[in-house]
């Protein structure tokens, strides 16, 4: 074995011990795999027994089919021993299922000992499309939050299938001004052990607190980690149900980084992140939950998935989050909870970054866009409605502000564009007087720029400069809580589509039908692009696109883009190009053509050689 073999054989075993080394997991990842593993264990050997359960029971035809999981809901409620085996967890606490409603101004809340939690969650403030009061959460069979953990048994519990004791007295409590209450359930194993739920509810604020505590529960729990989470769906609220569907997700704050999880097609996909969270949430357009761990927060996890076709308004978009917790040195949990309408100064009350749930721009301009939103529009728009009521006014309003705001800069794009436009026929005797020299064509016309002190980028980067402000209002005004079910004109609801004519046929992106301040922002864009003579210079060099024919598509095109888009957004930008109009026509009038003149400049320079010859022969 020569040298180079040898080095070369020492050199992979190196690589093999070190790749061996950075890959190895740590002994919380095996902790944590062991739990999924001994979790996957215990439902193969339940499922294993519901198999041998159904051989042994005598089949009678397609009735004999059984839902297992409603089965097992009317076993709990029964009062009976529960049809799946939870070993200790089987201990039976209450015989029958007991609601307990809290009434506040804001909500009323729903509490069953099923899972001792909501099973309803109702805005007294909010409606749907429909005019019925919201109601959050989709399956109202059990505790829409769960307690999550493997016993020690190696069974996989979820508190949301045990039947609690109500420490309280069920019925119905009501909260005016500064009220607050706090209600208790218990599962109890034996006279020690028990898991106690404790809610605190207050009358002023859609957020309100939970303390679980876990009483001696250390023998029957396996392992040192919990899990927490919202498990139920939340309902669909408007009438555009798949685009209310589409704008669910789920979300895990940690670290100062917001994580995202948002199917765009059908099928289902899972995300973990670990380290201290600051809160987890999922949420529908309008509306979503929170919950802020305030105690021993380790990882994160959030599911999502979409069951039918993700383009069918049928199709079922679900998103669950969970928060996990180690409880081997506190075994009292403390979260703080939010449900409700995702207006941004109920959110900040809660937390001062969960209002980043909003889309307010690409991440590129995020930096721009939040201060933007929460220190300019969002209190326009708030102090702006305690004077004006109507939304649709406050719209036009803003649209004037912020034209004027942006004044310097259109000015400057609008001038340029215009002197361009009065180059055009200069321009144009240079292109065919050297249409078959491009190169010297080039070379002229940036001459014939520098003579009439015009910048052909002048009008391009004064445009590129308001970008930033017009994407962000772009995406504010589709996602806004402020301007739901606010109508002006013939629009019924400002954050939805105002259609106002039905066709015959569907059109691709558009559909079958039209929205009226589309139509008008799309005729007002164009004749902004007939004022100023499109964004050409001239005739398009030979083999270049036409791009004043371009120019003039982009209106037409706008008008598919736009059309199903909400109608606050097109009065927004039906009142900014009103006014670009306006401006255009002012603009126009005020520029004179540049008395420039296309010179030859191969003539010039025969001309200047041609009379220094003269001078000689004098």
């Amino acid at each position: 074995m020569d040298r180079n073999t040898v080095i070369g054989l020492l050199l992979i075993f190196a690589l093999t011990i070190g790749w061996a080394f950075f890959t190895m997991p740590s002994q919380e990842e095996i902790e944590q795999r062991r739990a999924e593993q001994a979790a996957q264990d215990s439902i193969a050997a339940v499922l294993a027994q519901q198999q041998a359960l159904e051989q042994e029971q005598p089949k009678s035809g397609p009735s004999s089919q059984v839902d297992t999981s409603r089965a097992e809901d009317l076993t709990m409620v029964q009062g009976s021993e529960p049809s799946l085996p939870l070993g200790a967890f089987s201990t039976v606490n209450a015989t029958d299922t007991l609601i307990t409603t809290v009434r506040t101004p804001k909500y009323d809340i729903e509490l069953t000992n099923l899972g001792a939690g909501p099973i309803r969650y109702t805005l007294s403030e909010h409606v749907t499309w429909d005019q019925e009061n919201v109601q959050m959460i989709r399956d109202g069979s059990r505790s829409a939050y769960s307690l999550g953990f493997l016993s020690s048994q190696n069974y996989n519990i979820e508190t949301s299938n045990l039947l609690f004791e109500p420490l309280h007295e069920p019925g119905e409590i009501l909260l005016n001004g500064e009220d607050a209450v706090s209600i208790a359930y218990a599962f109890s194993i034996d006279n020690d052990s028990r898991i106690v739920y404790t809610y605190t509810f207050y009358a002023d604020q859609y957020s309100y607190d939970l303390q679980v505590e876990l009483e001696n529960m250390q023998p029957y729990i396996s392992g040192t980690v919990v899990d927490f989470g919202w498990t139920e769906g939340l309902n669909t609220t408007e009438k555009d149900s798949l685009k209310d569907k589409q704008s669910s997700a789920a979300y895990i704050f940690a670290g100062g980084e917001l994580e995202k999880l948002q199917l765009s097609e059908e099928g289902m996909e899972e995300q973990r992140i670990n380290g201290t969270i600051d809160w987890i949430s999922t949420r529908s357009r309008f509306f979503g939950q929170y919950i802020k761990p305030l105690t021993n927060s380790s990882s994160a996890f959030m599911a999502g998935e979409v069951t039918g076709d993700y383009a069918n308004p049928g199709s079922i978009h679900n998103y669950q989050v969970s928060v996990q917790s180690n409880i081997a040195q506190n075994n009292v949990l403390e979260y703080e909870m939010f449900a409700g309408p995702l207006n941004y100064y109920d959110l900040r009350e809660f937390d001062e970054n969960a209002y980043d749930v909003i889309e307010i721009g690409y991440a590129l301009i995020r930096w721009f866009a939040d201060p933007l939103v929460r220190f300019l529009v969002i209190p326009f728009f708030t102090l702006g409605s305690m004077v004006i009521s109507n939304y649709g006014v406050l719209i036009i309003l803003f649209g004037v502000i912020v034209k004027l705001l942006l004044f310097p800069l259109t000015q400057k794009s609008f001038k340029s564009m215009a002197a361009m436009r009065e180059l055009q026929p200069q321009l144009k005797e240079i292109q065919d007087k050297y249409k078959d020299n491009p190169e010297k064509q080039q070379k002229e016309t940036i001459a014939l720029y520098r003579k009439a002190k015009v910048n052909p980028l002048g009008g391009c980067l004064p445009m590129l400069l308001q970008f930033p402000i017009l994407i962000t209002l772009f995406f504010f005004f589709q996602n806004s809580m402020i301007i739901r079910q606010e109508s002006f004109l013939w629009a019924d609801d400002l954050s939805a589509p105002d259609y106002i004519l039905s066709l015959p046929f569907s059109i691709p992106l558009m559909g079958d039908q039209i929205a009226g301040f589309v139509l008008l922002m799309s005729a007002a864009m164009f004749l902004q692009t007939k004022i100023s003579g499109g964004m050409n210079s001239g005739a398009a060099p030979a083999g270049a696109p036409n791009m004043k024919a371009f120019t003039y598509m982009i209106p037409f095109v706008l008008l598919f883009v736009f059309n199903n888009f909400a109608s606050g957004l097109s009065l927004y930008y039906l009142v900014y190009n009103v006014l670009s109009i306006a401006q255009q026509a002012l603009i126009n009038k005020q520029t004179t053509a540049p008395a420039v003149a296309v010179v030859d400049n191969n003539t010039k320079e025969q001309k200047r050689k041609k009379g220094k010859g003269s001078k000689k022969r004098k």
